[in-house]
């Protein structure tokens, strides 16, 4: 197992000697760290022994799809870096186990590709790794004839092999996630090899949408030469293969990570892939304030700069680099699944174990309060966990609002006072709470929300930290309240959040340890329905029984994004997918990588500064996708 060398600065470690020592136990001597050194000096498996073949059923029907409408540019050219900001460095470069499902994981699944993939704006099934798929008779059985180009970044051939190994690589304890653990036992029942390139993916059980659940990507089997106790550990920091247009190739612990385009991508000339992942690098560098982040942005030391927040949108971003035509401003309206953001209670905590001062706290949150004054109208009330889904969505729940009167009768009923400072009060406990967040410029709207709450006798304590330390608090299970929300998926998933298996332990996704016996059976159905329409009515009934526990507060929904960019940076027409979240998504196989570096554009541009000329500012707003147009 390859170790790094640290690179010191030698002269200062001859003069400041004392220093050596402290720098030392705080990791600085990390030193940067890069990808070809870490392959050089792995140590190369053992011969890897294959999997057992079977013989490939006749009759297949073979499905492809070469006839959807592309959505990158013929015009893309390539060239560039694109420099992006994380306001913290990442706890593990590892996609499962402890520390592990932070936001910058999104950036390394993103160059990891499956099976097949989803067409951004028809919803249609489209190859990814698979040239070919066909639906077993038996509705829990999926075939795939893989690309045999395919490659992992270290040149090995992407083989079926690869798949079976993902279902032991994810049933092993030793990763440390129970989540995957369950789910690869549970969902999917085994992985048959027919050769090389043809495999078939079974499932524990026939299933609408099965092209949803059953394709699976595969895990480098040749890399990952040991999987035991020490998998954590070991692989902390392991640039893994990848089978994506991008690999990680240097980083530097708690400053930056970079990403670079792989000169001959097997899959750059494809009809889904082409004209797409245009930039040479992709930069990720910690900076850990996001109004600095701005004003990196303003100094052109960041490409991109999201400007959903009203208070960019409406006023931070009427600065000179906009109204000099240098920087552009977009408002893209999408249509897709809502982000369950808002308030999770961890109903472990003793004051959140009568359900009464849940609902209570629920009421007392003022969320149209912030959305009119903070948020100026711009931002639209969410009404649960699971807006956005189709018929799947459970439209008749409402989130409760702000009311004084039933804060009162419900506290009232739970015989509770008002203490002499006005907060509800029994047997010596006040209602205070500490609310948890990571970003500063969320501070506003929980000051709204504090000093709303106090109307309705509740304080709430607030506690900003590094997003980082908020996530392992959150995932630990040792907040009170997390301010935060998620990411969806194309059906909603229910067991991760809400099942007891998921309770009252570490590192999994139920943080408000909900354990309720009628919901757990209601999950387990869901999971098992062999019925679409079953499965719709049980998954509006779980909802409805989700918001009855109190366990989270809806707070807003945002059908849109809003960017401000360099002008040198260009786009398809749309310049974005249905489906997109952003203009600037380096990576991914469903929308990333569409935008690319005009180099003519940025000389224009840096002339034109150094020269004090202007362009006309350019404000664009995009509703090709808007939902009800």
């Amino acid at each position: 197992m390859k170790k790094f060398t640290p690179t010191y600065n030698l002269r200062r470690c001859l003069i400041f000697s004392w220093l050596i020592f402290v720098l030392l136990l705080a990791g600085c001597g990390s030193g940067v760290e890069r990808a070809e050194e870490k392959a050089s000096l792995r140590v190369p498996c053992e011969t890897l022994v294959p999997y057992p073949r079977e013989t490939l059923p006749e009759g297949i029907e073979w499905l492809t799809n070469d006839s959807d409408p592309v959505f990158a540019s013929p015009e893309a050219g390539t060239g560039g870096t694109f420099h992006e900001a994380l306001l913290s460095f990442p706890l593990t470069f590892r996609v499962v186990g402890p520390d592990s499902n932070s936001s910058f994981r999104g950036a390394i699944l993103g160059n990891q590709f499956g099976l097949i993939g989803i067409h951004p704006n028809t919803e249609n099934i489209i190859p990814e790794l698979a040239t070919h798929w066909a639906f077993g008779d038996d509705k829990k059985t999926m075939f795939f004839k893989l690309d045999p180009a395919a490659r992992w970044s270290d040149g090995h051939p992407v083989t079926a092999d690869d798949f079976v190994y993902t279902l032991e690589f994810m049933r092993s304890k030793h990763i440390v996630a129970p989540w995957y653990n369950d789910y690869y036992t549970k969902e999917i029942d085994r992985v048959i090899v027919y050769d090389d390139h043809n495999l078939a993916v079974v499932g524990t059980k026939a299933q609408p949408d099965l092209h949803l659940k059953i394709p699976i990507s595969p895990t480098p089997r040749h890399y990952y030469c040991q999987l035991d106790e020490d998998f954590v550990r070991r692989y902390n920091w392991e640039i893994v293969p990848n089978t994506g247009p991008y690999q990680m190739t240097e980083f530097k612990k708690g400053r930056y990570i970079l990403f670079e385009r792989k000169p001959e991508w097997w899959a750059s000339e494809r009809r889904y892939f082409k004209h797409r992942y245009n930039v040479d690098k992709v930069r990720y560098t910690v900076i850990r304030d996001f109004n600095l982040q701005w004003e990196y942005f303003k100094k052109a030391k960041l490409d991109s700069f999201a400007l959903t927040m009203p208070k960019f949108w409406h006023f931070k971003s009427q600065t000179p680099v906009v109204e000099k035509g240098y920087v552009h401003r977009m408002w893209f309206f999408n249509d897709t699944q809502q982000s369950a953001q808002g308030l999770w209670l961890n109903l472990d905590r003793e004051i959140f174990k009568d359900p009464r001062l849940r609902l209570a706290f629920a009421h007392a949150m003022n969320i149209q309060r912030v959305i009119e004054t903070v948020l100026y109208n711009d931002y639209f009330r969410l009404e649960s966990a699971y807006v956005g889904y189709g018929q799947y969505s459970n439209n008749d729940i409402t989130a409760r609002r702000f009311d004084l009167a039933k804060v009162d009768r419900l506290m009232q009923d739970a015989g509770w006072q008002r203490g002499p400072d006005g907060i509800w009060a029994r047997d010596g406990q006040r209602y205070s709470v500490e609310v948890s967040y990571s970003r500063e410029e969320h501070t506003p709207r929980l000051v709204v929300l504090k000093e709303e709450a106090l109307k309705a006798g509740i304080e709430l304590r607030l506690q900003r930290l590094d997003p980082a330390a908020q996530y392992k608090k959150v995932m630990e299970k040792r907040h009170d309240v997390g301010w935060l929300g998620w990411s969806t998926g194309m059906r909603p998933h229910f067991w991760e959040f809400w099942h007891s298996a998921n309770a009252h332990r570490p590192q999994t996704n139920n943080i408000s340890n909900v354990d309720d016996p009628d919901l757990d059976d209601m999950i387990d159905r869901y999971r098992e329905s062999l019925d679409e329409a079953e499965r719709i009515d049980l998954a509006l009934k779980i909802q409805a029984k989700v918001h009855e526990t109190g366990a989270f507060v809806p707070t807003f929904m945002v059908p849109y994004f809003r960017e401000a960019y360099w002008r040198w940076w260009r786009f398809p027409d749309p310049p974005a997918t249905r489906s997109s979240g952003s203009l600037f998504d380096p990576f991914g196989s469903s929308s990333g990588g569409l935008f690319w570096f005009d180099e003519d554009r940025y000389e224009q541009t840096r002339e034109a500064m150094r020269r004090g000329d202007v362009f006309e500012p350019v404000t664009l707003r995009e509703e090709t996708y808007k939902i009800g147009s």
